[in-house]
């Protein structure tokens, strides 16, 4: 199982911004795709961003879309989500997850996070005035 680190969250008022960061440790980054997942108390884990190995393609759920952009820094081994405008229904707990090579929209799905097979331990994000 493959060792990731998240990082950057934090207390932020709506419209603000973060950034999230998931770091590696004892392997590359770019070898494979690296998923964002959130979950908020007493709901399921959402897919909201993917970001493929070296060729850098991407996917965004529609409720981030034009909102996050994911991002990797291979020279540092981490991926990166920016997040701005962030809205409250943005709160919840934020996890980097990786598996495969190739981003595929069913595997954001809630009931498919279980397939992906190396997870972060998580950090709060938690949008409110």
């Amino acid at each position: 199982q493959l060792q990731l680190v998240e990082s950057g969250g934090g207390l932020v008022q709506p419209g603000g911004s973060l950034t999230l960061s998931c770091a590696a440790s004892g392997f590359t980054l770019d070898r494979y795709a690296i998923g964002w997942f959130r979950q908020a108390p007493g709901k399921e884990r959402e897919g909201v961003s993917c970001i493929s190995n070296s060729v850098g393609n991407t996917y965004y759920a529609d409720s981030v879309k034009g909102r996050f952009t994911a991002s990797r820094d291979n020279a540092k081994n981490i991926v990166y989500l920016q997040m701005n405008s962030l809205k409250p229904e943005d709160t919840g707990v934020y996890f980097c997850a990786a598996e495969g090579e190739l981003c595929i929209t069913s595997m954001m799905r809630p009931e498919y996070a279980r397939l992906w097979g190396s997870w972060g331990q998580g950090t709060q994000v938690t949008v409110s005035s």
